[in-house]
Order: structure tokens, then sequence, then C-alpha cells
């Protein structure tokens, strides 16, 4: 079965996982102060930029995380040495002139020494990348004794990252094994998130994303069952539930066409699936009771995805059916046959429409550098979240950053194979592998996007949120940064 990733959608892109971080032209991607456009397009090659502008604009404010990792890629290729295989090249350099590079001096000294921290973090990467180990033992020492897991969030970031490469390093001279890695990293933590844990019911409740994703994409089920008496959700990762709540009270609010059934189908695999599922359910039907909403909640608990089935599904002619999965299918791209197997028996049911949301990043890639860049940016706006909307030193935010992202980054970066599970890839590698099943994207509605601005202003931190569109899809960011990508799907 062929991995879904940037690689498989576009083979002339392809990257040898030997290549060193000084060839990568990736960095550049991050070279502007808006993640959604390329420091490196043409049109900006054409045209002068004000650089005075830029950098006032930088240094008008409190650089974020993402600031300093631009910065410190900016200054680390400019260092580069010019030799055919480095960043620093001649080429690259006249393409990749980012602003930020050219103000390190007006910034405060603990911003310098962020920066410099970052660009050590990029040259031990670089090191690895290139199999140097000695060389990049001696650059993570350095970022080890100035980063920390309760400082800044760049030093955080660092921290963790560092941590990573230590582990990389570890694996790849034999220091330990992937059993060995398997046995530090027993428990997928999204696994765990099920349940939602202190933790991560704190992070849910203090970071907007959540709650914009499942706001916009119940508001997008509404506007297409506006005519269905009975509504069939299926739900590829329910969780607890809070999304159907609100589309609860959203559809008992309607005046006309009144609801006769709503029907809650909860997809699960696994041993720890039932109970949480049976836990929500009964949930579910209490608040449906409290709102007069004759309620049908069902469950499908199969040992793997594989055993999933269209007619272990009990479909009434008569109901409108909707597909809702947030973050299920990305969980699956480690296991192919599986996502083939939920997408074939989606296909034969038929639903009217697929809300969907994911991780908007690409961390598939065969190239552990390409991964590594990916990873430092997405992990960057996480971090740079946390440090907003959570206290400095909050318990909960130590848990979550040292066991959820921490897994998250070490997967990402050290782990190959059955054992590297964190494979999130960007919307275009989706809308590219859904197609293959004659869906095309349906269009998210201004209402939709108003209910995300709506949401998002709910929160103190919430003006950081960044909304863009991708073909009809709606990418949900942090300060620039895409984080989250919430697309309606249609079948042809």
């Amino acid at each position: 079965m062929v991995p879904l990733s940037e690689e498989t959608i576009a083979n002339d892109k392809q990257q040898n996982s030997s290549t060193p971080l000084a060839s990568l032209e990736l960095l550049k991607s991050y070279g502007s102060n808006k993640g959604f456009k390329k420091l490196c397009d043409e049109e900006k090659i054409m045209q002068p930029i004000d650089h005075s502008a830029a950098g006032n604009e930088v240094l008008g404010r409190k650089l974020s995380t993402d600031d300093v990792m631009r910065i410190a890629g900016t200054r680390f290729i400019q260092s580069s040495p010019s030799s055919p295989k480095s960043l620093g090249s001649s080429a690259l350099k006249s393409i990749f002139s980012h602003p930020f590079g050219q103000f390190f001096s007006g910034l405060s000294d603990e911003e310098k020494e962020e920066v410099q921290l970052a660009e050590s973090l990029l040259a031990c990467a670089e090191k690895v990348g290139f199999k140097q180990f000695g060389r990049a033992g001696k650059l993570l020492s350095q970022c080890e004794s100035s980063s920390s897991k309760t400082g800044s969030p760049v030093k955080r970031v660092v921290h963790y990252f560092a941590e990573a490469l230590r582990l990389r390093i570890d694996l790849e001279t034999g220091r330990i094994s992937s059993k060995d890695l398997k046995k530090m990293q027993p428990m997928d933590p999204r696994e765990i998130t099920k349940n939602l844990t202190p933790s991560v019911l704190a992070f849910y409740e203090a970071a907007p994303f959540c709650q914009i994703t499942m706001f916009t994409l119940v508001q997008s089920i509404i506007e297409n069952v506006t005519e269905a008496k009975k509504i069939h959700v299926i739900d590829f990762e329910i969780r607890k539930g809070v999304q159907w709540t609100t589309l609860m009270q959203s559809l008992v609010s309607r005046n006309r066409c009144p609801l006769e059934l709503l029907k809650i189908t909860a997809v699960g695999s696994g041993s720890n699936s039932k109970l949480i599922i049976e836990d929500t359910g009964k949930r579910l039907k209490d608040f449906a009771i409290s709102l007069k909403i004759n309620l049908c909640y069902d469950y499908v608990i199969v040992p793997d995805m594989l055993q999933l089935r269209e007619d272990l599904f009990k479909i009434d002619p008569e109901e409108t059916i909707v597909v809702y999965s947030q973050y299920a299918l990305g969980s699956k791209i480690q296991q192919p046959d599986q996502l083939e197997t939920i997408m074939r028996v989606v296909k034969t049911i038929r639903p009217t429409v697929l809300a969907i949301t994911e991780i908007e990043a690409s961390h598939n890639s065969t190239s552990f550098v390409n991964r590594f860049i990916e990873a430092l940016f997405y992990f960057s706006a996480l971090f740079d979240c946390l440090e907003n909307c959570m206290k400095h030193d909050e318990p909960n935010r130590l848990v979550f950053e040292s066991q959820y992202l921490d897994y998250g980054i070490k997967n990402i970066l050290a782990a190959e194979g059955a054992e590297r599970n964190a494979r999130n890839v960007r919307i275009d590698v989706w809308r590219a592998f859904f197609s293959r099943f004659g869906l095309v994207e349906a269009e998210i509605s201004m209402l939709s996007l108003f209910q995300a601005e709506l949401v998002a202003k709910r929160f103190p931190c919430g003006s950081s949120c960044t909304f863009d569109w991708d073909g009809n899809s709606l990418l949900l960011g942090w300060k620039g940064t895409p984080l989250n990508s919430i697309s309606v799907w249609k079948f042809l």
C-alpha cells in the first residue's frame, strides 16, 4: 500500500532522507512573516522589498516564537559557507533575503540570545542530516545547557527538539534500539486524549483551536441538513461528544422542518473504545432528553478498521447521513490499508456531507530534514500559543508539553518505519487522496467563517488566531502559521 504523503502526490518533488539541511529550500517557505505567503515566489523576487517597513513591524512588537525561528533560519542560511551543498550558497542567498535578518541589531539582548540558540539548533540538525554525529553532539550540549522546559517558549522548543535530536543520534549510532524507543514511549498520547486527561482538558479550554474547528464544522453540517427530518451522524472520533450537544441546541431551535430523529453512531477500534463511547452515549442521551430531542445512539466497534464494513451501520433510507471526523483520518496515515478501508465504507454509505478537520502540517516526508523544519515551525506556534493562553508555570501546561508535545516531536524526528505514527499531511494531500473516492471539496460558507471568528473572539488570546483559504478549505493558524485545516466534502 502506497503511504499518504507529499512524495506520493508529487513524485517529482521527492527528496532522499539523507539530504542535508543545507540543501533544502523548505526553510524559505517560512521566511515570510505570514505562513501563507512564500518568500521566494516570483512576484517577490521581481519586486523590491521594503525592508524598513518589515523591520519596523517586527521591532514594534514582541517577537513570537515563530519570528525567532524565522530570523534564526535567515541568519543561518546567510552565514553558511558558499558550497554547493550549503544553505548559504550564492543561489539560495540571492532569493532568501528576508528582512528579519537585517534587523538583528535592533533586537533586545534576550531576543538575540534566543535567535542564537535557535541557530545552534538548526546547525545541529544540519549535522544530524549529514550524519556528523560527533559535531552534532557538541552543538546539542550547547542547546541543552541554554534551554529549559520551564523557560521561554523558544527555550522550551529548543529543549524538546534537542532531546529528540539526541534520541535520533542514539538510535542511528546503535546506543539504543527501536525496541528501546517503544519502551520509552509505550502509549500514543492520541489514544489517551480520547478520554480527556486534566492537562488535555485544560489545553482545550484555554486554547481556541478545538472549539473553533468544532463550531465551524457543526455550522457547516447545519447548513447541509436544513430540510432533513431524520439526521444520522457517523462520528469516527466522538470523544466526549461535545460537538453533538452544540448540534442538538441548533436543531431544536430551528423553526421550519422540525426534527423527528437524530441518530448518532460512534465508530471506534481497540479495547478502550467501548467504555469511552458508552459513557459519551449516556451523557448525550441525558442532554437530548433535556431538550426533548428523539435521540438514537449507537456504536460500531471493531478490533481494527480493517474489519469495518458498511453492513455494521444501521442505515435508514429516509435518513440524511453526515460523516464527522476530527483528527481521526490523520491518525490512520501510518496504516494506509485501514485508511483505505474507512474510505471505501464511507463511499458505500454515501453520506450527504463529510465534515473533517486535520492537523495542517507536513510531517510525513521521508526526509528527516524536511520533517525537522516542518515540525520546528508547527510546534513553535503551539508553544507560543500555550505561552499566550496559559500561565507560564501552570502545572497542566507543563504536563501537556512534557507528555503530549514531547511525544509528537520525538516521534516525528527520531522514529522511523512502523514506530513513526505522527504523519500529518497538508490539505493538498488530503484533497488528492479524497478525489480518488469521488469526493469534491464543498465550499465553507462565510457564515461558517463568521462562526469561527466569533468563537476566537471569546478567548483572551483569540486575536492571535488567523484564518486563510486553501481552495474551499479554511486554514486555522496561530499568528500566521497554519495549524489546522477545516474542510467539507461531498460525493460527485
